[in-house]
């Protein structure tokens, strides 16, 4: 992450947020104008297209002017904080911009669970200098990350009151989860970090199996707030719901949607993953087999359907079509719907799949995926069945050229040798730009999803070496 500064000791300017942001809207201060703040306190929370940010002070002093309101687009490099001048980091030094973000809690969080028993996983945009990014402490304080202190806050746990188990009685997420008022840490490799580690998953390819929980469904777009004795409400586009305004619009001006259907017979591949979850000890949907059969499909003789537009529009316009299958797995979450990336998803075994996809889908839903692993994909798999529905007509996630939207599963007829008996159905829908993919290749390609669902085992070890 690029650091900002500004030539006025007293002007705190908003920092760059992340490669391509231009832009954040201001969710809410965390602080008044008059307020006394101390280094590192969060002054305010925002948004942009794919992250929460909260933007921490870079001095200790007196806020004399906050610079915009609650809902307004604020951009990069403009002033955010004014403080009285003399205080604190009132040097006359330029003052380094800081942002934390909840992928920099992220990262944090997976540093210290790595050193334990890597519970979680996170990464970081950019770096912080100093304790900013650091684990911090006051007297009388818990000795715990910023992730964990946001844990604690979310459970409504007093963390100076957990017990930590960490390196020098540092407090960490699975003491504060185990917490029963005791002070007592959590056992380790308990129950709860296996479950910890299993709901990601279970939440995202739920749809696959079984019907989703109350709970675990996805909220139905933003929820309207009315004013009283209001008929309407406004909802301005804004943050993700914009993002994903703007690039489905861009997609269907520009690709020349196409969608093939068909019904894969999955009995034998549910007796198989029953198996693989038996002998490993893990959860097993059907959605990593799919990612399995849809990266053989698209390193074998359908690579056409691998491939991204490139110069949309312009004289320069070509096809780029990948070696590596970098999966985009559609993702529900409380403020629209995301695509995560699955890298090198031709190299992975069904299990690790099964691992990566709940890693990536839980961390988006969290809103702690980097930007970095929400960009690159080369095609994407959208799990509609997750909630309800059998076929769909996807809309490609441009620039590449197909996308696969599985249906819910449901007990079929199937002919098979002039033979009827009752078996598991998966509904397919293929979306192809006609530009790049012909008629014919996609329903080949389609077809040979399906033969390779129906014939399972050989979709357990990777699909390239």
């Amino acid at each position: 992450m690029a650091h900002a500064k500004s030539t006025d000791p007293n002007i705190f300017i908003l920092p760059d947020l992340g490669e391509g942001v231009h832009e954040a809207e201001l969710i809410s201060w965390k602080v008044s104008e008059g307020d006394t703040v101390e280094e590192h306190q969060i002054l305010a929370e925002m948004e942009t297209d794919k992250a929460l940010v909260e933007v921490p002070s870079p001095r200790a002093g007196t806020i004399k002017t906050l610079h915009g309101s609650a809902g307004e687009i604020l951009n990069v490099g403009n002033p955010l904080v004014t403080y009285v001048g003399g205080g604190g980091g009132g040097n006359g030094k330029p003052i380094q911009q800081g942002v934390r973000t909840h992928e920099m809690d992220a990262q944090e969080h997976a540093a210290e669970v790595v050193s334990e028993e890597r519970e979680d996983a996170g990464t970081v945009v950019g770096a912080m200098g100093g304790d900013l990014g650091g684990v911090s402490a006051k007297d009388g304080k818990a000795l715990a990350t910023p992730a964990v202190r946001r844990l604690a806050r979310d459970m409504g746990i007093d963390i100076n009151a957990v017990i930590g188990s960490g390196m020098g009685g540092r407090v960490l997420a699975k003491d504060v989860k185990g917490f029963t008022g005791g002070g007592a840490p959590a056992a380790r490799g308990g129950e709860g970090s296996q479950q910890s580690r299993a709901a990601p998953a279970a939440s995202f390819a739920g749809g696959l199996e079984a019907p989703p929980s109350k709970s675990s469904a996805p909220a139905p777009g933003q929820q309207a707030q009315f004013a009283p004795g209001a008929d309407t409400t406004r909802i301005p586009f804004r943050g993700v719901r914009r993002t994903i305004a703007n690039r489905l619009r861009e997609s269907v001006n520009n690709a020349v949607h196409f969608t093939v259907m068909d019904e894969a017979d999955v009995t034998a591949l549910d007796s198989l993953r029953r198996q693989l979850a038996a002998a490993s000890g893990e959860r097993v949907s059907f959605l990593p087999f799919v990612c399995s059969a849809v990266a053989r499909v698209l390193t074998g003789q359908f690579g056409a359907l691998n491939a991204t537009v490139e110069g949309e529009g312009t004289d320069e316009m070509a096809i780029l079509q990948h070696r590596a299958v970098h999966m985009g797995i559609a993702t529900d979450t409380d403020t629209g719907l995301m695509v995560p990336v699955l890298r090198d998803c031709d190299k992975l075994g069904v299990l690790e799949i099964g691992r990566q996809v709940g890693a990536i889908a839980g961390a988006a839903r969290s809103r702690s995926i980097p930007r970095e692993q929400l960009m690159g994909s080369t095609f994407t798999i959208s799990n509609v069945g997750s909630y309800a529905g059998r076929f769909a007509t996807p809309v490609i996630n441009a620039p590449e050229v197909g996308i696969l939207a599985v249906g819910r599963n449901r007990e079929g007829m199937v002919v098979k040798d002039g033979w009827f008996r009752s078996g598991k159905l998966m509904p397919l829908s293929l979306a192809c730009d006609h530009r790049v993919v012909d008629g014919a290749t996609a329903a080949l390609a389609l077809a040979e999803i399906v033969r390779l669902l129906q014939d399972p085992n050989q979709l357990l070890t990777p699909a390239r070496g």
